[in-house]
């Protein structure tokens, strides 16, 4: 069914997620959608991230309604893709839903798109129209937007040059610039962390460090494609800064094998390097709160920073968020040693040049990003009235 034939009838929306980053760009959009009596809402994990998605929904007091557990020791690409997309199927084949909604570039996101399209129900994408043009890198994460941007019926772009990409591939139809949903997320998490004394008195005694009156740089580094020299090299260049006697650098690292290996055996035991586990997203959003700056390959922290004013260096050799280095926010230092090194010293050592990036404006939106898109939703089915 199409949304055309959705008239006087409670429209029945399937929101797949299987990751962190899904899960906290989703929710507040899975909030405002159960807001509306209209809607019938379900919500599916492929749990590729599977504590960590309940600790984020947990937050936003979101219970998740369908659990598919595809999860395994060592699995491949492959291994995750045939079997989200067999379970998905099956999902969407049983609740019959008028629109699926995806968000981002994950495998999850991918094989959600393409178990409604073989089913021929609408998919929304949230999150669409990022572009590096090199097809490696994200990877596969760019590979993954391109699929779903063929697949999906609404583009929820997050900015005008998101926009202008879909547009320049010849994708027209139900695009929309809406800003990114992290914002909306991300604000109301740091509301929630601000207005929690006894949160934030757990918080502070957890990482004392926070309170020392050095520098603390918040350090995030995971992507596959930095696996090997590229996380060697952004480790070396992280212990030549740690020699600085003004900062002190925090590290959650990454569960994956790979990653842990290489950061333990260059970074562990160095006093103003703190390695500690994976953050959920409320002590994340206090962390990121005290940093001075971040250095990170991640894509949303890129989104999410500069919302609190912390300058972003991006330890990336490309990146789909070109529109926070064009605005200011973020400086593209690549996986080389020295560079890293270069450009961390320049926002320790030169204020003026971190006040700049600190005060420029988020390209990201200002925290509305549900409403428009729920807006939208909504006049594609009174229209049809």
């Amino acid at each position: 069914m199409i949304l055309s034939e959705m008239v006087g009838a409670i429209m029945k929306i399937l929101i797949i997620l299987g990751t962190r980053p899904e899960a906290i760009k989703l929710a507040p959009l899975i909030n405002v959608l159960k807001n509306n009596t209209n809607y019938d809402i379900k919500v599916c994990s492929t749990d590729q991230h599977k504590e960590m998605i309940l600790q984020v929904l947990n937050i936003f007091d979101i219970k998740i309604d369908i659990h598919l557990n595809i999860m395994k020791v060592n699995q491949t690409l492959a291994d995750i893709t045939s079997l989200a997309v067999t379970k998905l199927y099956d999902v969407i084949g049983e609740y019959k839903p008028n629109l699926v909604i995806v968000q981002g570039d994950t495998t999850t996101a991918f094989v959600g798109a393409l178990s409604a399209f073989y089913h021929k129900v609408p998919v929304a994408h949230l999150e669409a129209g990022l572009r590096t043009y090199n097809i490696f890198s994200p990877f596969p994460e760019e590979a993954n937007r391109k699929f779903i941007s063929q697949i999906a019926s609404y583009h929820f772009a997050p900015t005008e040059k998101s926009y202008n990409n879909l547009i320049n591939e010849q994708i027209k139809e139900n695009v929309y610039i809406t800003g990114n949903s992290v914002i909306d997320a991300l604000l109301y998490t740091s509301k929630y962390v601000e207005t929690n004394k006894s949160l934030l008195d757990k918080l502070s005694a957890e990482y004392p460090f926070v309170h020392s009156e050095k520098k603390l740089i918040l350090l995030t580094s995971h992507r596959r494609e930095n696996h090997g020299s590229g996380l060697e090299n952004i480790c070396k260049a992280v212990k030549e800064i740690a020699c600085r006697d003004d900062v002190n650098i925090v590290f959650p690292v990454h569960p994956n094998p790979n990653v842990r290996k290489t950061v333990y055996s260059y970074l562990s035991d160095i006093n103003n390097i703190f390695l500690i586990e994976p953050l959920d997203y409320i002590s994340f959003t206090f962390m990121l709160k005290k940093a001075y700056l971040v250095l990170t390959d991640s894509g949303g922290v890129q989104e999410e920073a500069p919302t609190l004013g912390k300058p972003v260096i991006v330890l990336r050799d490309t990146t789909e968020r070109e529109e926070a280095v064009a605005a200011g926010t973020a400086i593209l230092a690549g996986t080389e040693c020295d560079n890293i090194i270069k450009e961390t010293n320049i926002l320790l050592d030169n204020k003026n040049i971190y006040d700049k990036m600190a005060n420029a404006v988020n390209p990201y939106g200002t925290g509305d990003t549900c409403n428009i898109i729920v807006d939208i939703i909504k006049s594609k089915e009174s229209s049809l009235c």
